[in-house]
């Protein structure tokens, strides 16, 4: 439900990319909307379509190669609209990007302080002395110890988690209004993906903004966000707030999720495992439930051709009618519809 305070609204997004000289959709129909001081969460399996959804928002996809519709209104403005130019005007400025790969995101050959300089050059008229500060500044805010050492390495003599925290620098730079963060945690140990959350929080607070974070990890979700999207196949199959979703799952393919995180006051050692694979973009069912085929105990009555998105509760929405069918073998025998 759209907002007067929503300065992100996703509107009907769908992003193909082309195979063969074919076009495939790699998401499809996305509607999410992002609220000033809050975190969603996007969750889901590899390949599911978060990063997609990611950069596209950014920008990032070559058009020769994709096929992008629908409206990512961002504060009154199309971004899909926008040329390369255009765009310029609001990455860094307006929206950051924390990338899932901080040693990739990084230029080997640059010192840290002119890696976090540069996006200040484009959109400030910061003095060099005032922008030296700045840097000292964001690296104390995203946790470095000894932010004067820091700026003058280069990305190879810092740790995985200090990389994390320069990107995350560099996404804040210019005080966005939206952060998106693609899998910030992935490869660190618990301890840094600790220390990296609480600086995300902190940012939102500070900053009022908007933050997007893409994970897979459902236990980050319960700590961090605010409300959380369930992706699957390029498809939103879930959304409502954290208690919403983790308390009273509805689909079945969010069940399976929350099913197969290991419990620990469960006495049977066995995880459970989702059947299957998510499909590859080449075989994406054009009609019918994309998790279907994963659930084959469930009826194919029980899916609708055209799965929509239901309303369950205030700000609940699940995917396809298949939810109110839906058990796993082990609960209460079969399935009936």
């Amino acid at each position: 439900m759209e907002t007067a305070s929503n300065f992100l609204n996703i509107k009907d997004v769908s992003t193909a990319f082309k195979i063969d000289g074919q076009y495939y959709d790699a998401i499809s129909h996305i509607n999410l909307q992002v609220q000033h001081d809050e975190i969603l969460a996007i969750v889901g399996e590899s390949g599911c379509g978060k990063s997609t959804l990611a950069t596209t928002i950014m920008g990032l996809h070559d058009p020769a190669e994709t096929k992008i519709s629908g409206e990512v209104d961002f504060e009154g403005t199309d971004l899909l609209k926008l040329d390369e130019n255009g765009y310029n005007q609001f990455r860094g400025a307006k929206i950051g990007m924390i990338f899932q790969d901080p040693l990739s995101a990084l230029n080997p050959l640059k010192r840290i302080e002119d890696q976090i300089s540069e996006v200040m050059d484009y959109h400030t008229d910061l003095s060099a002395e005032d922008k030296h500060k700045h840097v000292l500044e964001l690296l104390d805010q995203v946790g470095i110890v000894n932010p004067q050492r820091t700026a003058r390495q280069f990305p190879h003599e810092l740790s995985g988690g200090m990389r994390q925290r320069v990107i995350i620098a560099i996404a804040i730079a210019c005080k966005p209004d939206l952060i998106i963060a693609d899998e910030p945690t992935t490869a660190l140990d618990v301890t840094i993906q600790a220390q990296i959350l609480d600086v995300l929080r902190d940012i939102q607070k500070e900053n009022h903004a908007g933050i997007i974070l893409i994970t897979h990890d459902l236990g980050v979700v319960a700590e961090t966000a605010d409300r959380v999207a369930v992706m699957y196949a390029g498809q939103i199959v879930e959304q409502g707030s954290v208690e919403q979703v983790f308390n009273t799952p509805e689909h079945p393919y969010t069940r399976s999720l929350l099913r197969s995180m290991p419990q620990r006051d469960n006495e049977n050692d066995d995880l459970y495992v989702i059947q299957g694979n998510v499909p590859s973009l080449q075989k994406m069912p054009a009609t019918g439930d994309r998790f279907a085929p994963r659930i084959p105990w469930v009826p194919a009555e029980a899916h609708e051709e055209h799965p929509t998105m239901h309303e369950v509760a205030p700000g609940h929405e699940v995917r396809c009618t298949c939810y109110k069918h839906f058990k796993f073998p082990d609960e209460q025998g079969s399935v009936t519809v």
